[in-house]
């Protein structure tokens, strides 16, 4: 898995005043859960972010954001790459946790497989 440690770093730190983070390793990167739930992920250098479909509309009008591509060319509903430029500075950076965060209690867990 190839991503960005430091970015990694700094979503740690980010996220280090909650109960509950855990964090697992997909999207070729690290996937930060918040409370059982895909929050934030670090892939390559930038940011997937998990804001929902109404956030989404208004980030996608952003320089550097994209609209994540599931598989079978599927435009996933809830999440956004955010490249490096649009995160550059620290405010921006924060934003794009905020917008995670904001989303996290609306979003659906994942089905546990057994």
């Amino acid at each position: 898995m190839s991503y960005d440690p430091q970015l990694a770093d700094r979503v740690r730190e980010a996220l280090a005043h909650l109960p509950d983070v855990e964090e697992k390793e997909m999207f070729r990167g690290v996937c930060f859960m918040v409370n059982g739930k895909m929050c934030v992920c670090v892939s390559e250098d930038e940011l997937l972010c998990r804001i929902g479909a109404d956030a989404m509309q208004q980030a996608l009008d952003e320089n550097g954001v994209r609209q994540m591509v599931m598989a079978r060319e599927r435009p996933s509903k809830d999440f956004v790459y955010v490249s490096p430029e649009a995160f550059q500075r620290q405010a921006d950076f924060n934003k794009w946790i905020k917008l995670a965060l904001d989303f996290n209690p609306k979003a659906k867990a994942s089905k546990k497989r057994g």
